[in-house]
């Protein structure tokens, strides 16, 4: 036996109304039960069950994400640090052989503004043009 969906509309109370309804509503991406393209037009409601699953598996991603991120941090606290903070003085480093590099100027900020041009015929003579 096949289950076939219905065509009432919970919102209205009665059959669904189409391309008229306020409800409908374009969907892109990948179906996450699937794995299937999808682009399609249906109701909003009709698309809360795929999107509710989506939004799980984005919430999982992001869980093991952060934990991953945190387990990290965890290692890297393991390091031990000076106790006391060394002070490298450019004598130091030019015995050691090193030069001391020149401070690098930070880059220009540069804005750029694009203008439209609207030429209207009908100014063309006033004092406007």
């Amino acid at each position: 036996m096949e289950i076939k969906a219905g065509n009432f509309c919970p919102l209205l109370q009665k059959e669904c109304i189409g391309l008229q309804c306020a409800w409908i509503t374009q969907v892109r991406g990948t179906n996450p039960n699937t794995g299937e393209e999808v682009d399609e037009w249906d109701c909003a409601v009709k698309w809360m069950p795929m999107l509710l699953i989506e939004n799980s598996q984005q919430q999982r991603q992001t869980g093991a994400a952060v934990e991953s991120f945190r387990n990290e941090t965890v290692k890297r606290m393991d390091v031990p640090v000076l106790k006391e903070p060394t002070k490298i003085t450019s004598f130091l480093l030019s015995a050691q052989g090193t030069v001391k590099a020149d401070p690098i100027a930070p880059a220009p900020i540069i804005t750029i503004f694009f203008i439209k041009i609207l030429y209207v015929p009908e100014y063309k003579n006033s004092k406007y043009e």
